[in-house]
């Protein structure tokens, strides 16, 4: 059953089959019990007509054999007087339920007799008396000629001079009897021919609106095998949900591939810059081993020092490829700074400070990082000045790095973030680096919620402007 009803295609028709059936029944039957309340009440109508009119001869007839019974079969009557005696009836009523009374025959006094005033003189016509206008009503059934059938009844009660009669009327059911099992047999036919062809009508139309999903199923199966990230899955021109779907669908897909070729390049670019301290040192160590006195002692330790740090960048930059958070601690950046700055021993340029208080949440050994990358790319381009500044700018505290260099172009102040990207291929790499430090600055910058950009100095050379969101601010 699981596997019957797996699909979507499955499941919709069987959902929409159960919701119009349930539809359809519930309007059947309140279909068909409006029917039957109408119907009966028409028969009620027609009795109480009936009854009013045998009623009416009451009020006028000299005696019972007077009155004008209706003759139809349709339509049984009797008379009954206020002791609960049958004085009237429908001549060829032979059995009756549901008016109370049983009789179908005028008792002694009945059809025939005549009612006189006492003195032993005819009456004129008297139009004395009262019909009662709230008729009651019952069902029942009533055999007339041998014939049996169930009745509407309605029921009059008459005050006259003669005395207080009550009217029974029936009227047939068989016409609300046929009309309703009609109408059942209509729909206990209708019904399932209309639940088929909803059925068909909605497999039909779900299977075309999922083609396009078969599609994109298709295409992903054929991409996870083939490992061709530059494939795309189709977009229906359909602008619908599915559509939607496939647009969110391959800008996945397009993310994962820049992803990934990001990756591949940085691999191939860490590869290449350890290739070159690692081949240098060991250079230099089999030249000491071979010859003591040309060991390049310094040269060593040099190569050593850099590939340490590329490591160190490399291994920082994994971390953050792979969702490292920044600690929730804070830092003063104004004491941070000063402390950095005493701990710095290798600057051939002196570094100026104008330090103020301004607070920061984050990892102070990730900002110690981007600190100490700003400071040692001022350091490789500035002529004679670096000056770093901490202050609060309303919701932000900003750092920036300044140096009197050649600056940034304007057109290169995005690529220089990027990772391993030397903007001078001139000069040798143990001055300009690996290309790491600015990016990994960035990759901090952003994962602690702020930015760094870079703009020009008032000097004319470069400035890099740190700006992370204050706790205070966060707070409010």
């Amino acid at each position: 059953m699981s596997r019957l009803f797996g699909s979507v295609r499955a499941r919709a028709t069987l959902g929409a089959s159960l919701v119009v059936a349930l539809a359809l029944v519930a309007a059947g039957a309140a279909v068909l019990l409006s029917l039957r309340t109408n119907l009966t009440d028409q028969a009620g109508s027609r009795a109480d007509s009936t009854a009013r009119k045998v009623a009416s001869q009451l009020l006028t007839a000299r005696s019972f054999g007077d009155l004008d019974l209706p003759d139809d079969d349709d339509q049984p009557v009797q008379v009954v007087d206020g002791d609960g005696r049958l004085v009237a009836a429908t001549e060829d009523l032979q059995k009756v339920s549901g008016t109370g009374v049983d009789q179908v025959k005028p008792g002694r006094g009945g059809a025939g007799a005549k009612e006189d005033d006492g003195d032993g003189g005819d009456h004129e016509d008297r139009e004395d008396g009262e019909i009662d206008d709230e008729p009651k009503y019952t069902n029942g059934s009533a055999t007339i000629d041998g014939e049996s059938a169930e009745y509407r009844f309605a029921a009059v009660e008459v005050s006259s001079a003669k005395g207080d009669f009550t009217v029974y009327a029936g009227s047939s059911l068989a016409g609300e009897k046929s009309a309703v099992s009609t109408a059942l047999t209509s729909m206990l036919i209708g019904f399932p021919l209309l639940l088929a062809v909803v059925a068909g009508v909605t497999w039909l139309v779900t299977r075309r609106a999922l083609r396009p999903v078969a599609a994109i199923t298709a295409e992903m199966s054929a991409i996870t095998a083939s490992e061709d990230l530059a494939r795309r899955v189709p977009e229906p021109d359909t602008h619908d949900e599915i559509a939607r779907l496939a647009r969110t669908t391959n800008e996945t897909l397009t993310a994962l591939q820049t992803s990934v070729e990001r990756q591949r390049r940085f691999v191939a670019d860490a590869s290449h810059e350890l290739r070159s301290p690692i081949a240098s040192l060991r250079t230099q160590l089999e030249v000491g081993a071979a010859h003591p006195e040309l060991l390049d002692v310094d040269g060593a330790v040099e190569d050593t020092v850099r590939l340490q740090e590329l490591a160190a960048d490399l291994l920082l930059l994994a971390r953050l490829d792979a969702g490292e958070k920044p600690g929730a601690g804070r830092v003063d950046l104004a004491a941070f700074a000063r402390e950095e700055l005493s701990q710095r021993t290798r600057d051939h340029l002196e570094v100026h400070a104008d330090l103020k208080s301004a607070e920061v949440a984050g990892s102070r050994g990730q900002l110690a990082r981007v600190l100490g990358n700003l400071l040692n790319n001022a350091q490789r381009h500035a002529r004679s000045r670096v000056m770093v500044t901490t202050r609060s700018d309303g919701a932000w505290a900003v750092l920036e790095v300044a140096d009197d260099g050649s600056g940034v172009p304007e057109s290169e102040r995005e690529r220089i973030f990027e990772r391993f990207v030397r903007l001078d291929d001139a000069r040798t790499r143990d001055e300009g680096g690996a290309g790491l430090g600015l990016a990994i600055a960035r990759d901090v910058a952003v994962r602690h919620g702020g930015t760094l950009v870079v703009r020009e100095a008032p000097s004319g050379g470069a400035l890099f402007e740190l700006r992370l969101p204050s706790p205070q601010s966060s707070a409010e």
